[in-house]
């Protein structure tokens, strides 16, 4: 029994772990009350009371993954010891998402934010757009185009979300391609390394992933980015950081909630269902 027990504990502690399906937003890839087993290799061994991993490996988009919670109660509280999710990954380390305001990512093409679209207007309110430009410092915009009384110029995306702004709905200002994403803005997920250009509308998830995970001292003013108390247009993060999603966008407790998960709160990605009401599901792989 004595040898059992043991054994036991090490392949939970060395190799798998299990957790049970809390609620419903994973549906349909897993249910609530299922319990699954984790591989604690699958981005390499986290070592038990630390948050070193052991041969680390990269998440695969559309894993689903267990890890602690990245915005605990109690920040002191140790990694390790935090409640574990179970989300699947959408938005790797060095990936640019598209985020609407309620962080739900959308289907809108991925931009860059200082990449060049096409927008249009009624030219009779050419004025008040000229006006606006000004106050928000773009300069040498050039008309590149006229058609079914409507002026067409380029900005990139942050350009455009100042104009917006800025002109609070006197210019119907438009952009030519829906898919330009005009309600959504690209977000870069940031890896170790990289430097991370400050928005408006990223502004605060930085700041909170700085806080949390980086070990700085952070704030906003405005939609100015300070960090020990100096103002930054850029940072870059010493880990690599993922956006977990819910199946089910209504469920809240992915990344909306509580923000960019680094790479040291992974636990493993989840295996084999071992414990089901439904039929035909016991083993089956999670996917």
């Amino acid at each position: 029994m004595l040898t059992a027990v043991v054994l036991a504990l090490l392949v939970k502690t060395f190799a798998f772990t299990s957790c049970t399906i809390p609620s419903t937003g994973m549906e349909n890839s897993l249910y609530q009350g299922e319990r699954v087993l984790v591989n604690k290799w699958s981005y390499g061994f986290r070592v038990p009371f630390s948050t070193y991993r052991w041969r680390e490996r990269p998440v695969a988009k559309g894993d689903i993954v267990l890890f602690n919670n990245p915005n605990p109660r109690s920040p002191r509280t140790a990694v390790g010891s935090r409640e574990v999710f179970i989300s699947r990954c959408v938005g790797l380390p060095g990936d640019t998402l598209m985020l609407n305001d309620e962080l739900l990512v959308t289907n809108d093409r991925v931009l860059s934010p200082d990449s060049k679209s096409l927008y249009e207007y009624p030219y009779m309110q050419e004025d008040t757009l000229q006006e606006a430009m000004s106050r928000v410092g773009i300069k040498d915009n050039r008309l590149v185009g006229y058609a079914d009384g409507k002026y067409i110029r380029s900005f990139s995306h942050y350009e455009y979300y100042l104009l917006r702004q800025k002109l609070a709905g006197k210019v119907n200002l438009l952009p030519s391609y829906r898919e330009d994403g005009g309600k959504s803005h690209p977000f870069v997920v940031p890896a170790r390394g990289q430097a991370v250009k400050v928005y408006p509308w990223n502004v605060t998830l930085l700041c909170n992933t700085i806080v949390r995970h980086e070990g700085r001292q952070a704030s906003v003013s405005g939609d100015t980015l300070l960090v020990d108390g100096k103002k930054v247009q850029t940072y870059t993060f010493t880990k690599n950081y993922h956006w977990m999603a819910s199946n089910n966008p209504v469920n809240l407790c992915d990344s909306r909630l509580f923000g960019l998960v680094p790479d040291d709160h992974l636990i493993g990605k989840a295996w084999r269902i071992w414990f089901t009401s439904g039929k035909g599901r016991l083993f089956q792989e999670v996917q």
